[in-house]
């Protein structure tokens, strides 16, 4: 599958300070990639020199091909951006914004309009003045617009901000729906760990302006069990001895083992006079591996320089 988006060795130095260092990363269509990193790590400076708010000092961002470097505009075109809370004007109806904001484009047409409003579910409302709206339906109205010109990649910097529950739920099924059918690269950037996990098809973790890993976040740990046994210490030496790597965990704990090897460890505990209480898949969260990559990094990061 060919990506969409290419960063290719992407750097920013600002002063004598390099903000990012040889980022190179692949998004493809269809994918939502969350974007993660701790305080400081760069991920608004990338997200700024992917958009053009912001010069690269070397290296290049290729969308579908086509240099920001060589053709900005050309580049440019093909990306739609969502920055937190969407501006609009607040007088107008949300139909007329979409007029307005459809002008700055060429080729779209009154269909494509109405599309895009069919794609978010604003029949009902498209009406109204916007003054009117919930913050989940402007950043609804928001989505269309950015969608309006048909762009091969939607960048995300805090979508989910300041909605309840409920927005954010429905905002991550039209993400996803807009992904599916449009085949659409996703590129969101979020200090919201468990909205990731459920949006995203990956993740990339940038660091000190390094992207330190990618990995899929479907990827269920299944080699990992949670054990609580009588007696605790001795239960762990006895996996400690085996070779396991134990981490203690709430009342138990933590063994990297293989779903075969479970029936035949816990037989033998129980022939040594332990008590077994719980034995069960242990799948780490976002938030769990996010930490282990970061070394407990602070995720939120609100002004990146």
């Amino acid at each position: 599958m060919q990506p969409v988006v290419e960063l290719k060795n992407l750097s920013k130095t600002i002063g004598k300070k390099k903000i990012i260092d040889d980022l190179n990363l692949s998004l493809y269509p269809g994918q939502i990639t969350g974007f993660l990193g701790p305080n400081g790590a760069g991920k608004t400076t990338t997200i700024r020199m992917m958009v053009g708010l912001m010069s690269i000092t070397s290296g290049d961002v290729l969308i579908e091909g086509v240099s920001l470097s060589d053709d900005f505009e050309g580049g440019l075109s093909k990306i739609g951006v969502i920055v937190e809370n969407p501006e609009m004007y607040k007088f107008m109806t949300g139909y007329k914004n979409l007029v307005h904001f459809a002008r700055m484009h060429e080729g779209v047409t009154k269909e494509r309009i109405d599309e895009v409003i069919n794609q978010v579910g604003m029949q009902n409302r498209i009406q109204e003045k916007v003054s009117t709206y919930s913050l989940g339906m402007r950043q609804r109205l928001g989505l269309a617009q950015a969608l309006l010109h048909r762009p091969k990649f939607l960048i995300l910097d805090e979508p989910t901000n300041g909605l309840d529950p409920a927005g954010i739920r429905e905002f991550r099924m039209y993400l996803r729906k807009i992904a599916d059918e449009e085949g659409v690269s996703v590129f969101v950037s979020s200090h919201m760990l468990s909205e990731i996990e459920l949006m995203c098809d990956r993740i990339a973790v940038i660091q000190n302006g390094k992207l330190i890993d990618i990995k899929e976040v479907a990827e269920v740990q299944e080699s990992h069990y949670y054990i609580e046994a009588m007696p605790l210490e001795t239960a762990e030496t006895f996996f400690q001895a085996k070779g396991f790597t134990v981490e203690s965990h709430k009342d138990g704990f933590i063994i990297n083992a293989e779903k075969p090897q479970i029936p035949g460890l816990i037989q033998e505990l129980t022939t040594l006079e332990h008590q077994i209480f719980i034995v069960q898949p242990h799948r780490k969260t976002l938030e769990d591996q996010f930490l282990e990559m970061t070394g407990g990094g602070q995720i939120a990061e609100a002004h990146t320089k």
